[in-house]
């Protein structure tokens, strides 16, 4: 597997990472594809437990659905699609906080198995949330950790054998752990700063949690725990973000190099590639990226409004910034509880907040159709050099490349830091 490539290269001494694209978006997953075809690497893509569960999430697919839906993406594009891999995002009770904990870790397995039933091989455990039968305050790590390993022995009983799939090992499943997890799509308030993980906390957590492991007969499934989530100090919300300090990391960055694993870094949108480069140097290795990438999306679709403005008669405009904002006022489930602030507060934050919960918009049937106008206005063609100069800063592409030029521009950075770049 290639993750395991990227381990063994981090063992090595070599600054080695791969890109893990958490998106549910299909021009976002065929960019990817595209671009790891010509680099020539094996693209990690994600679902979150919010995106696709057993009941459809927000996408309304389930794991099998999901695994299609990228094979779909895959034919597509001529992608080999036994190249990718796909992985399994914040997998435990999230989305089941409300309910007891018999229940929502009963939910929890259930997603477990399905995810790796699929095809899914990465999976991330993530039991650090707070159940409605739980004691007040933050759930000790002992719980957590018996949590982790009850989902990993579900997620085992999934495998055709306990020797994996392949030989060598190959298509078995390959974990990460932690406890110390950034609220996934950014932060809801402006922060300062954030702490970085403690050494002797990550200590522990691998400590209690192989320990669980070993009590639940997962002795080798342990040994295919390949990553730990920890805070590297990165962070980013509505108009904050907040860049990697490598100093502030050393100490963290120390203690992974006397273990067997790499760190996964979550909410590194929107840092720079120098950023990421200094990220996957301490061993903050697999680098996850989702709403930067929509972000870019939105920001291209936009800027191709601004020019359907000055080229299409205003009858037969998409009119699609309107179309987003009237679906997401109509529909709010998706943002009112993450931006805060007055009526023209929250209306700015609709369009333009870097956390872009309008990502979960763009399936909704208005709003596709009217992108589906927008494209069809501006056609194949080549669109205005003076347009593209004022709204997009490079001339001589058609409205497609406009797209693929944003978001293209967030993966290269990600490849680069990550030395897949050539």
């Amino acid at each position: 597997m290639y993750l395991d490539e990227v381990v063994a290269a981090q063992k090595r001494g070599e600054a080695r990472g791969i890109t893990s694209v958490c998106s549910a978006h299909p021009f976002v997953i065929k960019q990817t594809l595209r671009v790891s075809e010509n680099f020539r690497v094996s693209p990690l893509i994600e679902a979150t437990c919010n995106q696709v569960n057993q009941f459809g999430g927000y996408t309304g697919m389930t794991p099998k659905d999901f695994v299609a839906f990228v094979r779909g993406i895959a034919e597509q594009v001529n992608f080999p699609f036994e190249k990718i891999i796909l992985g399994g995002d914040h997998l435990g009770p999230n989305v089941w906080q409300n309910e007891p904990a018999e229940s929502a870790m009963q939910k929890a397995e259930e997603m477990i198995r399905q995810y790796v039933g699929a095809g899914f091989t990465k999976i991330h455990l993530d039991c650090s949330m707070r159940l409605a039968d739980d004691p007040a305050g933050a759930l000790s790590v002992d719980v957590i950790a018996q949590r982790a390993a009850r989902l990993a022995k579900a997620a085992e009983q999934m495998l055709p054998s306990s020797t994996g799939r392949g030989a060598g090992g190959e298509g078995r499943l390959r974990y990460i752990i932690g406890t110390e997890v950034p609220m996934p799509g950014g932060a809801t308030m402006h922060e300062e700063g954030v702490g970085v993980t403690k050494v002797e906390d990550v200590k522990q957590s691998l400590e209690v949690t192989r320990g669980a492991f070993l009590r639940a007969g997962l002795a080798e499934s342990w040994e295919r725990v390949v990553g730990v989530v920890v805070q590297a100090g990165v962070e980013f919300g509505d108009e904050f973000i907040l860049p990697y300090h490598p100093p502030a990391a050393q100490a963290l960055s120390k203690f992974i190099e006397t273990q067997p694993m790499i760190y996964e870094a979550h909410s590194t949108d929107y840092q720079t590639r120098e950023a990421l480069k200094n990220l996957v140097r301490d061993h903050f290795a697999i680098l996850k990226v989702g709403p930067a990438l929509t972000f870019a999306f939105r920001e291209a679709v936009f800027a191709l409004a601004m020019m359907e403005n000055e080229l299409i008669a205003k009858d037969e405009r998409s009119n699609i910034v309107q179309v987003l904002d009237d679906v997401m006022v109509k529909h709010p489930e998706h943002w009112k509880k993450y931006y805060r602030g007055d009526e023209r507060e929250q209306a700015f934050k609709r369009k333009y907040s870097l956390s872009d919960r309008v990502r979960y918009y763009w399936v909704q049937p208005a709003v596709r159709n009217a992108l589906e106008r927008l494209m069809m206005n501006l056609g194949d063609g080549i669109l205005p050099y003076s347009l593209l100069s004022q709204f997009v800063g490079e001339t001589g592409l058609t409205a497609a490349q406009v797209v693929a030029l944003k978001v293209r521009g967030v993966l290269d950075d990600y490849l680069a830091a990550c030395g897949e770049a050539g």
